[in-house]
């Protein structure tokens, strides 16, 4: 039988369909309307710019009206065909027996008896029609149903959540249920991982709110997250890798702070630093490690310094970890901190040497962390020695501020004798410093104390004194041998003071007496 082909239909620009106009315009309102009850021999000519799902999706829809309104609704053709149907107004046909939005929306209320694997085809098409997805409920159905199965068979969280994803017992406890491993050999808690990692970053945005809201074990999540950045890594764009990175970073940042490990997160710092992503992220992710610092490594702050620069280590990056624990840790714990302390003191002695660290930067890394992070300040001490080593031409203003920085009374004994022979600590304004840091008064309130004989001559006064314990006269001998020096202008000055005293009172008794010979000021 002669088919007509009486309507020519050209699709986006993509391809042009010959059609039977009476045959389309009786299951699509929108072209019945278009045409009304013309009877024109002369073919028509229709052209759309922007059919959804593009010409695929219209030769699907024509299928349909060529077999008299009957299609396979299936979880790989829902969406295209919702997108479809609307565009072209098939809510209703002039025959009056086919609904295909009806048949649509029917199929859509069923998806919660889908299996497993229909969900995720479904998923895959709604990414290239998220919008209409959304619109017609069938993304959100589908991820409702995906995400409902993970929460009710238990899988998501055979393991304990307290337990790091990382950590040996952790690997370890999921390992002994590992029965129902996939094919690549992870926990049974995450065989759903490959499957999922096939969707875009903005599907994996909503569904992983939508697991948060599910109440899905957040560690879990987490290692899904770091498995995602990583799978996709291996083929995405440039582009794509930022995408996938931000929404990787964005969605941990939401989980429980300890649902990752600090050992995943330098990971994906490492990954961040050499892609140009948003500042916001970025923030997010120097936040988490720093809630975080007391579990890191001297090999995770070790980061080398942006290119261009010429320090050696990203220091700043290191502060900025410092500051995020400090501001997240408001109860300070002792523990916590203490372990900070002692992973920061390494860091300095390491990035100490460093000849093009300023004094500034170093400063704010010795000054960063509460004196109660510390119970010895020897590292401090020996990295601020070798700093001072380095960094000979510093100004005796920037060296005092360094040396003010630990608190001597934390020192060992051996780091008391090394210090009493430094020759690095020994100039005028440091060794004030020193003297009233270790009397526990301030720098500013000693350094202008001093006295002026009467030929205009200054001579500094030095309150402050080595308090050390009596029962160490070894140790009394060295520490008083670094001041020395001070001890010998404070007795000169004593001295000149008591011969002034005389020879006033000898001038005034010379008034009334037989003059004699002036006493020496200084035997």
């Amino acid at each position: 039988m002669a088919v007509c082909c009486d309507l020519e239909v050209d699709v986006n620009g993509e391809e042009t369909f010959l059609l039977d106009k009476e045959t389309i315009c009786l299951f699509s309102a929108r072209l019945s309307r278009l045409f009304g009850k013309s009877t024109s021999a002369k073919r028509n000519k229709v052209i759309f710019h922007d059919f959804p799902g593009g010409a695929g999706n219209f030769e699907l829809i024509s299928r349909f009206c060529y077999n008299n309104g009957k299609i396979d609704i299936n979880p790989s053709n829902i969406s295209s065909l919702y997108s479809a149907a609307q565009f072209m107004e098939m809510n209703d046909s002039v025959s009056g027996n086919c609904n295909l939005l009806g048949a649509i929306e029917k199929s859509i209320e069923k998806i919660g008896d889908w299996t497993w694997s229909d969900l995720l085809v479904a998923l895959k098409h709604c990414q290239d029609l998220q919008q209409v997805a959304t619109s017609s409920g069938v993304l959100e159905r589908c991820l409702d149903s995906l995400v409902g199965r993970l929460v009710t068979n238990n899988e998501a969280s055979p393991c304990a959540s307290t337990s790091s994803p990382d950590s040996p017992r952790f690997r370890q406890s999921c390992d002994t249920k590992s029965a129902e491993n996939s094919k690549h050999g992870f926990s049974r808690a995450a065989w759903w991982f490959e499957d999922l990692s096939v969707l875009n970053p903005n599907m994996i945005e909503m569904l992983i709110k939508s697991m948060v809201s599910k109440k899905v074990d957040n560690v879990i999540i987490g290692r899904f997250l770091v498995y995602y950045q990583k799978s996709k890594f291996y083929i995405a764009s440039s582009d794509e890798k930022h995408k996938v990175l931000e929404i990787v970073i964005d969605m941990l940042h939401i989980l429980d702070p300890n649902s990752i490990s600090c050992r995943s997160l330098f990971g994906i710092l490492r990954v961040m630093l050499n892609l140009n992503i948003s500042k916001s992220s970025r923030s997010k992710l120097e936040s988490m490690i720093g809630s975080q610092l007391d579990q890191a490594t001297l090999d995770n702050l070790l980061i080398p310094s942006p290119h261009g620069t010429s320090y050696l280590y990203d220091v700043n990056l290191v502060l900025k970890f410092l500051k995020a624990f400090l501001r997240g840790d408001r109860q300070l714990s002792p523990i916590r901190t203490k372990k900070v302390g002692t992973l920061i003191d390494l860091y300095i002695a390491e990035v100490a040497p460093d000849p093009c660290l300023k004094p500034s930067k170093f400063l704010a890394l010795i000054t960063a962390l509460p004196d109660s992070a510390r119970d010895s300040c020897d590292e401090l001490y020996h990295a601020i020695d070798i700093y001072l080593e380095v960094h000979a031409g510093l100004s005796e203003d920037e060296k005092m501020k360094i040396c003010c920085a630990p608190n001597y009374e934390k020192l060992s004994t051996e780091a008391c004798i090394h210090l009493s022979q430094n020759a690095k600590f020994r100039s005028k304004s440091v060794v004030q410093a020193l003297t009233s840091r270790l009397k526990g008064t301030n720098y500013s309130e000693n350094k202008g104390k001093a006295k002026k004989d009467e030929a205009g001559e200054q001579a500094v006064v030095y309150t402050g004194k080595l308090e050390i314990s009596a029962d160490n006269e070894k140790l009394r001998e060295h520490l008083q041998g670094m001041q020395c020096r001070v001890m010998e202008l404070e007795e000169v000055c004593k001295k000149m003071q008591t011969q002034m005293a005389k020879f006033m009172k000898s001038k005034a008794a010379a008034a009334n007496a037989t003059p004699r010979l002036m006493p020496r000021f200084c035997s």
